[in-house]
């Protein structure tokens, strides 16, 4: 990615986070000042509600005991007061629904102390049963209640009202509806309403009919389900957010109204609409949206200013930086100002002048180095068979003056050790001579599973002789391109060395995996293991840790794996044996152009 692409994503980051940011303190904030305020008014729309309620309990107190303070009330007090144990309540069948006219209330029973209903006005035809109220502590004023009426259930507020004759006790128990009408009293802020349920038959679950406002019933009840149901298991203040079917949403709380066994009767449910919120919402996200626009579009004018003022001289330094890389090292670039691009310029500047003097001196240190370790090397090398060679001649010659008879017999067996040395010269000249010739590959296609094998196959021998076991671990399944020949010679000298690792015997693992672009082997040994300052050395030329040795079998191996372009590695510890790594690139461009497959 180019440095104006770069900056242009930078601004535009810091553009994008710092609106984004901005708008979500800004949204949480007005979301906390709307819950705020709605919690306020539906505070005081329930604590309206409650107003009311005491209100309206009051008034059917004192029409309940207006009601008992009716002649019709003395009268049937009197017939209650009779000693016959059967008392002649038939006179009063229609008293109840009279008097419960006259005081505009809903229901109206009067029963006496037994609990036997004299006279009901909601339904008459409950006379002489038992009304549990009576015969039970009377519950506070006023309470709720779920009554029986021919028309179904209804919920209404209650009170109770006692009245004694002698020791005889007369109940009036009577209220009014919880209704529609009872709502429409409220005085409802803008944007919030006030609805009812009521709860009269739990075992049904919740019923859309039992849910009503202030102007009646609601066709769409059923998103407002679960938080019924939720109040009715759990009797405590409750709050969610509807999404009705019209796209609206609501914050609804519900609070339990219970009756005079703790039962929950009814639920007053305050709905606020979130129109206004999610309005200001649309509005913070529309500002939010034009401010990142707007963002960006200083973005990309200031990226491109800064980019044209910091980009050249990067540019020109990147080119100088790539001349350096191929070679041309007395590149030079030109200051465009004083400030750090500036400074930086000169450095580079200096930079390079330093390359360039210290590449003369390291090309003759190194040069000096090399001849002198390859003067090494050949030295020792050459000094192990010439001693031999020196001792059999001084042999011949001190034979021939001292005993020309033996001289035969000692020339015949002075002649094969000096052929023999001879022949190690040789074989020395020939290792040199090899490594300082090696072939570049020729690439063909190779499945490393079927290479590993062979190798194998190959050193089979060998291993079993050493009591070495070999296992293998063959998951390259595609081929690659590389020299077949050059690399069967590179992983045997690996084998090889793994063999001479393990004198005692023990474990050789060839593996083979691959990747989308790559292919690895690896060969592992449960040997003695390499120092750390062994395995930094030990793909140097003329380096080696054996007591026989010239040190260019790993360097050999190192050079054929370069050439393929792969690389080579080592991973060794003492005691824990070695594992030689060899990664190589798969050269898809090569697969195509190599006809057949190869080991």
């Amino acid at each position: 990615m180019s440095f104006h692409r770069r900056l242009l994503l930078l601004f535009a980051l810091t553009v994008a986070v710092s609106v984004a940011a901005v708008t979500g303190i800004v949204s949480s904030m007005s979301r906390r000042a709307f819950e705020r305020a709605n919690d306020q008014r539906t505070s005081a729309l329930v604590k309206q509600f409650y107003q009311e309620y005491e209100r309206r309990g009051e008034e059917v107190a004192h029409k309940i005991a207006a009601s008992a303070s009716t002649p019709e009330a003395r009268d049937m007090a009197i017939a209650a007061a009779q000693p016959n144990p059967n008392p002649n309540y038939n006179a009063f069948l229609d008293t109840a629904q009279s008097i419960a006219q006259t005081q505009r209330l809903d229901f109206l029973e009067f029963v006496d102390d037994q609990g036997t209903i004299i006279s009901s006005a909601q339904w008459p035809a409950k006379f002489r049963y038992k009304e549990p109220l009576a015969a039970s502590p009377a519950p506070p004023n006023p309470f709720l209640k779920a009554e029986e009426t021919p028309a179904g259930t209804m919920l209404g507020l209650f009170s109770i009202h006692t009245a004694t004759t002698g020791d005889r006790k007369l109940s009036v128990i009577g209220g009014v509806r919880l209704d529609s009408s009872f709502l429409s009293s409220l005085d409802l802020p803008d944007g919030m309403r006030v609805l009812f349920y009521e709860n009269l038959d739990p075992k049904t679950g919740f019923r859309s009919s039992r849910l009503f406002t202030a102007s009646g019933g609601i066709d769409d009840a059923q998103p407002l389900s679960p938080l019924i149901e939720n109040v009715i298991r759990a009797p405590q203040e409750t709050s969610t957010t509807v999404r009705w079917n019209s796209g609206e949403e609501e914050t609804v709380n519900a609070f339990p109204l219970t009756g005079e066994n703790r039962q929950v009767l009814g639920i007053l449910l305050v709905g606020s609409s979130r129109r206004i919120y999610n309005e200001l919402r649309g509005e913070i996200r529309s500002a939010a949206l034009l401010a990142v626009g707007v963002g960006l579009l200083l973005a990309v004018v200031l990226s491109s200013w800064a980019a044209a003022r910091v980009t050249r001289p990067v540019k020109e330094l990147a080119h100088a930086a790539h001349d350096v890389a191929a070679g041309n090292w007395d590149t030079q670039v030109r200051a465009h100002s004083n400030d750090e691009l500036g400074e930086l310029a000169n450095s580079f500047n200096r930079m390079t002048r330093d390359l360039v003097e210290q590449r003369e001196r390291l090309v003759q240190s190194e040069r000096v180095a090399a001849w002198r370790e390859l003067a090494r090397r050949l030295a020792h090398e050459l000094k192990n068979p010439l001693f031999p060679l020196q001792l059999t001649v001084e042999n011949l010659v001190r034979s021939r003056e001292q005993d020309p008879q033996l001289f035969e017999e000692t020339f015949r067996e002075s002649a094969a050790a000096l052929l023999s040395e001879i022949a190690n010269l040789k074989n020395i000249v020939a290792r040199f001579s090899e490594f300082s010739k090696m072939p570049q590959p020729h690439f063909q296609r190779v499945q490393l599973n079927v290479l590993l094998e062979n190798l194998a196959n190959t050193h089979k021998a060998q291993l079993e002789a050493a009591c070495i076991r070999y296992e293998l671990e063959l998951g390259a399944r595609d081929p690659i391109a590389a020299d077949p020949d050059l690399l069967h010679r590179a992983v045997s000298n690996l084998i090889l060395n793994a063999i001479e690792a393990m004198p005692k015997g023990g474990t050789l693992t060839l593996r083979a995996s691959e990747t989308p672009s790559s292919a690895r082997i690896e060969v592992s040994d449960t040997g003695s293991g390499l120092a750390p300052e062994e395995s930094a050395r030990l793909f140097t030329p003329y380096y080696t840790s054996k007591p026989q040795g010239t040190g260019l079998g790993l360097a050999m191996v190192q050079s054929i794996i370069s050439d393929h372009g792969g690389r080579i590695s080592v991973s060794s510890q003492p005691g824990q044996g070695t594992t030689f790594i060899i990664e190589l690139p798969r050269h898809r461009e090569k697969l195509s152009a190599s006809s057949g497959t190869h080991v």
